[in-house]
């Protein structure tokens, strides 16, 4: 349910449970996790999924057996936060729940059209994953951080492109074409000086 593609230095990762919209099992989040840990070899990471949906977090049955509060998300989270090349999430469709944290900790957020983001944890009565309010905050700032996290506001493509959430917005069919153009640059640099340049850019 976990696909990974290797074309030199870029590595795609699609989620790939379309029927269940992406809903991610405990395996599933456990594998994204040690790719993400291993994704140090790749120059790009492209995060992406199949169907109308990115994901809508955990999966419903995993959520009520303790995957909600599972520190893999956190583990997934900073995993990709740390690699030294440049990481995309290519949203194919609406981000919902958990999977908020490792889509923050990417570089750059591209969606398709009708794309939405939501985060509902004050509703269902989880924490959110540690690392995530703080992502938010720096990508919206705090009042719009607390329209999602508090006031359960579900943010349509545009609003999130206003905001920061989400950095271009790409058709369907030239999602991934427009996440390798923002890859060309980072894939044909000296890897020592791709790192270095977003070390600079970090906050």
């Amino acid at each position: 349910m976990i696909r990974l593609e290797k074309d030199g230095g870029l590595w795609t990762v699609t989620l790939n449970r379309p029927d269940k919209a992406n809903a991610l099992t405990e395996a599933m989040l456990a594998e994204l996790a040690d790719i993400a840990e291993a994704a140090t070899e790749a120059r790009v990471l492209v995060l992406t999924g199949t169907g109308k949906v990115f994901s809508a977090g955990a999966d419903l049955e995993a959520a009520r057996a303790g995957l909600a509060i599972s520190p893999l998300w956190e583990r997934l989270s900073g995993a990709i936060a740390g690699l030294p090349g440049l990481t995309i999430a290519a949203l194919n469709g609406t981000l919902a729940g958990g999977a908020m944290g490792m889509v923050l900790a990417c570089d750059l957020r591209i969606a398709v059209p009708g794309a939405k983001a939501f985060y509902p944890v004050m509703k269902l009565g989880f924490l959110p994953q540690p690392s995530d309010p703080a992502r938010l905050v720096r990508l919206v700032g705090p009042s719009r951080a607390r329209m999602i996290l508090m006031a359960g506001r579900k943010i349509d493509t545009e609003t999130a492109l206003a905001w920061g959430l989400f950095d271009l917005v790409a058709e369907p069919d030239t999602l991934l074409d427009t996440a390798r153009e923002l890859a060309a640059d980072t894939l044909g640099a000296d890897p020592a000086h791709a790192a270095n340049i977003k070390r600079l850019c970090q906050s």
